[in-house]
């Protein structure tokens, strides 16, 4: 009896190492893709083996082979690669013929499964479309909170500070991934990549704001974060606890790599905290990540706008060359005849051939019983004549009245008086914050929102240039009408701004708002 399984595939046939991926290159790929995810799913019910039968029973509908012979093709196909591996099926023989026919059960190679595993991951991170996590922000808080406290004992703990700066990595790791996708799907979007118009214009306004959300977030917790990081580096606090979490982690080594171990897990987490740190804080003359995500996020927000905008307008009826393109492409592919074909084109585009200038019945009479080859040359085919008119003006005809033009002076007028209005805000609150002078941030007062929200933009430049060591900073504004100067105070009080929508608590620093578009300069009051 005949019971030999398929044979493997050779290192030839299969590409060497990799060939538990060929079958992304054949031609049933979704065949194969599919009855590889079945045998995935029946291994998390902790089913080892698999008949033919129940392979097809799995399959989705569209892509079920209708014979049973279509799918054990390609389970062999699958053996041969090395995916699966088949075993003979003695389990359901009940009469001597059965013995003569080959019956296999197959179940999942360590190769299959771990191309399998290497799929499901490419196809996660190309669907992943990140988020800015603002909950990430106060975890990262939190676990520099508690290494502080640890910093401030004299032998830390281990295992505490092990798992600290494991949340701490884990959490920032994250906030990192997940930043990174989402700000290039939000390019995508605003590039109309992967997104329809009507899809985009439903959820603009949720993705506005949660993009301002975030870069408030962004400017209070990243400050908050940078100043954390700069104690726990202020007298090398933070190196004892690296040391204690590279130690620990070096306990579990073998004998083998005991010897490296330590140095390398120190290693390891030295340049974890370098990123991190580099992330929050800008040193050596460069921006921090934080500050850069800002800024791309600030700038989505405008690029946005500007799709919308974009879109209106082309809704409103303005010229869409790429439309009408497409338009006039289906009118050629649906035209009957080349002769339609042409009189199209020349409808459309206007380009005649000289001898065309003026066809009348005469003419077209005369051409039909004289007809002339296109390769004639010019000098030696019938003459045209033209009326002395067409030589004067080039045209038969008078021209006439000139296509009405819409009218846009009042929209114009409308987004002038909004521009106005707008600048006269900024202005106003420029004016209201530089006319505190030299003061505290408890001295502010009472903020109305256009006020609070540029005084939010000028606080959180300042406090991203902030240096450690140092007690005061000096910080411009981004569009450079502004600049602020901002020193701490020895008596650690704390300062409340109120606003109609809340009141902004923080640590009380002395402020100094300088309205450069006016030609002020610098007071000498601290």
């Amino acid at each position: 009896m005949d019971e030999t399984p398929p044979k493997p595939a050779s290192p030839a046939e299969g590409s060497g190492s990799y060939g538990p991926f060929a079958h992304l290159t054949a031609p049933n790929v979704l065949v194969y893709r599919s009855v590889m995810r079945a045998f995935l799913v029946a291994k998390e019910r902790f089913a080892v083996h698999l008949r033919p039968e129940d392979v097809q029973a799995a399959l989705p509908v569209g892509i079920r082979p209708v014979e049973l012979d279509g799918v054990v093709k390609a389970l062999d196909s699958l053996v041969g690669w090395g995916n699966l591996r088949a075993d003979p099926d003695t389990g359901r023989v009940t009469a001597v013929e059965d013995f003569y026919r080959k019956r296999f059960i197959y179940q999942l190679t360590r190769e299959g499964e771990a191309a399998e595993q290497a799929l499901s991951a490419y196809d996660e991170a190309l669907g992943r479309r990140g988020a800015l996590q603002a909950v990430a922000l106060h975890d990262i808080v939190t676990q520099l909170r508690a290494l502080l406290v640890l910093a401030a004992e004299d032998e830390p703990d281990p295992a505490k500070t092990h798992l600290a700066l494991d949340g701490l990595v884990s959490r920032f790791a994250a906030l990192a991934d997940n930043a990174r996708a989402f700000m290039g799907s939000l390019q995508r979007t605003i590039d109309l990549h992967d997104v329809g118009e009507e899809v985009f214009l439903a959820y603009k306004d949720q993705l506005i704001q949660y993009l301002e959300r975030f870069i408030q977030d962004l400017i209070t917790l990243g400050a908050r974060i940078a100043r954390l990081i700069t104690e726990l580096e202020d007298g090398g606090r933070i190196q004892p606890l690296l040391r204690a979490a590279a130690a620990r982690e070096a306990a579990d080594a073998t004998p083998q790599e005991a010897a490296y171990a330590e140095q390398a897990a120190a290693e390891r987490w030295a340049e974890r905290w370098t990123g991190l740190a580099a992330w929050f804080l800008s040193r050596d003359g460069r921006e921090s990540q934080s500050r850069l995500l800002r800024g791309r996020a600030l700038g989505a927000i405008p690029q946005l706008l500007a799709v919308v905008r974009a879109l209106n307008e082309r809704r409103a009826g303005r010229s869409d060359r790429s439309a009408d393109f497409r338009t006039l492409a289906r009118w050629f592919a649906e035209a009957p005849d080349d002769g339609a074909r042409h009189q199209l084109w020349r409808v459309a585009f206007g380009l005649y051939p000289a001898r065309h200038l003026s066809v009348d019945a005469e003419t077209l009479a005369a051409r039909s019983a004289r007809p002339e080859a296109a390769s004639t040359p010019w000098a030696d085919a019938e003459p045209l004549r033209i009326s002395p008119q067409l030589r004067r003006t080039g045209s038969y005809e008078r021209r006439g009245k000139p296509r009405k033009v819409e009218d846009r002076q009042e929209a114009r007028r409308l987004l002038a008086e909004t521009a106005a209005k707008q600048a006269a805000e900024t202005a106003a609150a420029r004016a209201r914050l530089a006319a505190t002078g030299s003061t505290r941030l408890s001295g502010l007062g009472e903020l109305d929102p256009v006020s609070f929200r540029l005084f939010l933009r000028l606080l959180g430049d300042a406090l991203a240039t902030w240096r450690p060591g140092t007690t005061h900073t000096t910080a411009a504004s981004s569009d450079g009408s502004m600049e602020i100067r901002l020193s701490a105070v020895p008596d650690g009080s704390t300062a409340e701004i109120r606003t109609p929508h809340g009141t902004f608590r923080g640590p009380d620093h002395a402020i100094e708002i300088v309205d450069l578009t006016a030609g002020a300069e610098w007071s000498d009051g601290r």
